[in-house]
């Protein structure tokens, strides 16, 4: 009895924690000095989902909690991926472009 009140304890304790590292993650996600930044933050937010999918599946006993993790995390990768692809693709258009105004003045 003393050891399940120690685990509800821990799976609460990191629940909240995780809140909190979200809620920061939010926030360098919206203010981020770089585009970067805030692609990191935004894998960081379902990296964060991902890891309290996997508490509130141990905390419940709910095998397939675990399964709906593993789906987020494949989303989440693939999110990411594309988020890189789009702001590669206006970083390469921006690029493009200054060396266009800078073979002009030339």
């Amino acid at each position: 009895m003393m050891l399940a009140k120690a685990y509800s304890i821990l799976f609460i304790g990191t629940l909240c924690v995780q809140s909190v590292l979200i809620i920061a993650c939010f926030v360098r996600a919206v203010k981020g000095p770089s585009i970067a930044d805030r692609i990191v933050a935004i894998n960081m937010i379902g990296t964060q989902v991902i890891i309290m999918v996997g508490v509130v599946a141990l905390m419940l006993h709910e095998g397939y909690l675990v399964d709906v993790s593993l789906l987020y995390a494949m989303i989440s990768f693939l999110a990411v991926v594309v988020l890189c692809k789009v702001y590669m693709g206006v970083f390469l258009e921006r690029q493009a472009k200054m060396n266009q105004e800078t073979q002009d003045h030339a």
